[in-house]
């Protein structure tokens, strides 16, 4: 006959509220605190020489990793495989944490990076890729007369 206004357990109500906010935002919780990017996270930073991007893709086959670069627009896209048994097996999964599926991700550059000078290597799960900067956005020392 009495139905209260508040759900039995007020924090599990709260902690589910959280989880569909996290997931309707894409900010899920993670060992690194709120992830907002995606897979692979990266790294981007830059010297006077380069331009250096980091993707932290580990159990990603380096042959299904693709990288394009056009018009001041880095593309890395490729695909994880999953490790996990597949639905025809009779196996129940109880956590599922690891990203797997197809990836893409997209990083503008500066305009004075040389696209014919890019070398990428990937090593124990880790994308790096360089972009040298042309010679003519060089620093130069001017001598003062």
């Amino acid at each position: 006959m009495y139905r209260s206004l508040f759900p039995h357990d007020m924090f599990a109500e709260l902690d589910r509220l959280q989880r569909e906010m996290s997931r309707a935002f894409d900010l899920s919780p993670s060992i690194r605190g709120l992830s907002r990017g995606g897979f692979p996270a990266m790294n981007v930073g830059s010297t006077p020489r380069s331009v250096e991007i980091y993707a932290f893709a580990p159990g990603v086959d380096p042959a299904s990793i693709d990288v394009q670069l056009e018009k001041g627009v880095l593309i890395v896209a490729g695909e994880r495989a999953s490790d996990l048994p597949g639905e025809d097996a009779k196996a129940t999964v109880h956590i599922d944490e690891r990203f797997a599926g197809r990836f893409r991700r997209v990083v503008s550059l500066p305009d004075d990076v040389d696209p014919d000078k890019v070398t990428a290597r990937y090593r124990d799960g880790v994308l790096h890729i360089s972009i040298q900067r042309r010679e003519t956005a060089m620093p130069r020392r001017i001598s003062v007369q």
